[in-house]
């Protein structure tokens, strides 16, 4: 029985240890991005994983405004997710600049500039409450990475979300899940032919 009590409360510590740790690096993500500390964002943030994030959103939504209008082959495709890829990869990487992610996290919007696209209807990660009321909004997508809604809504169209990777040692901002409507708005900036 003692071994039994043992084991329970040895995963009872790693569950609280682990949720604990991913609540803490969100609340020191939010307070930087309230601050308005670029450097601290960045710091928190797994850059690489990001623009991935994001440009594999903007690829889809092409795809999928490319094919409500005709069908598109496999080698369509093929090529959609290269050149899409490369197009989108450069948009994602002027907004992804200590400036630029610390205004998105802060405030839920990008100002467009020259051949940036404005980029708008992201909630503020700096409104989100990071208390005890942020667990009600994790969800677990694999071991080292979860998922922080930060919508008000979980309604599919309205859905936005962080995610969150475990890395070093810590939790880092390795990806945001853009409102339906924003990756489309972004994703019209694209040419289609």
């Amino acid at each position: 029985m003692r071994w039994f009590l043992g084991i329970a409360l040895g995963i009872l510590a790693a569950v609280v240890l682990y949720l604990g740790t991913a609540a803490y690096a969100l609340s020191e993500l939010a307070s930087a991005a309230r601050a308005g500390d670029g450097a601290k964002v960045l710091e928190r943030t797994d850059v690489k994983a990001l623009n991935h994030s994001l440009t594999d959103q903007i690829v889809r939504a092409y795809m999928e405004r490319l094919g409500s209008k005709r069908p598109i082959s496999p080698m369509e495709k093929t090529m959609i997710n290269v050149y899409g890829s490369t197009v989108a990869d450069a948009m994602v990487a002027k907004m992804l600049t200590a400036e630029r992610l610390t205004q998105l996290l802060k405030t839920g919007k990008v100002e467009g500039a020259g051949e940036l696209p404005a980029l708008s209807g992201l909630p503020a990660l700096a409104d989100l409450d990071t208390g005890l009321s942020v667990f009600g909004r994790l969800r677990f997508i694999q071991p080292v990475l979860l998922g922080v809604r930060v919508s008000n809504s979980p309604a599919p169209d309205d859905y936005a979300a962080i995610n969150l990777h475990f890395e070093d040692f810590g939790w880092k901002l390795a990806g945001i899940e853009l409102p339906k409507a924003t990756v489309r708005a972004l994703a019209a900036n694209l040419p289609v032919k």
